[in-house]
């Protein structure tokens, strides 16, 4: 084996333990479906002020998702032509 492919192997495995990490960040969706369900004292306004700590957990998530994707795929193409 080639140098490379220990890098895309590190890259890829700590890349994937920090969308681990993320992801278990979170809290589950349940939790707000049965503050509607069984009616919730928490007003809307109050909800959507500013960027919650949930939406940046979110969007974190999404954002090492695609990174996850892009290195995945530059491994694949490295690997096949190189």
């Amino acid at each position: 084996m080639l140098w490379y492919h220990y890098v895309f192997g590190a890259v890829l495995i700590l890349a994937s333990v920090i969308i681990t990490i993320v992801v278990l960040l979170q809290e589950g969706r349940s939790s707000n479906l049965s503050g509607v369900i069984g009616g919730s004292s928490d007003s809307y306004g109050g909800k959507s002020k500013g960027m919650t700590n949930e939406k940046k957990l979110e969007r974190i998530t999404k954002w090492l998702i695609v990174l996850f994707f892009v290195i995945v795929l530059a491994a694949f193409l490295v690997f096949l032509f190189v």
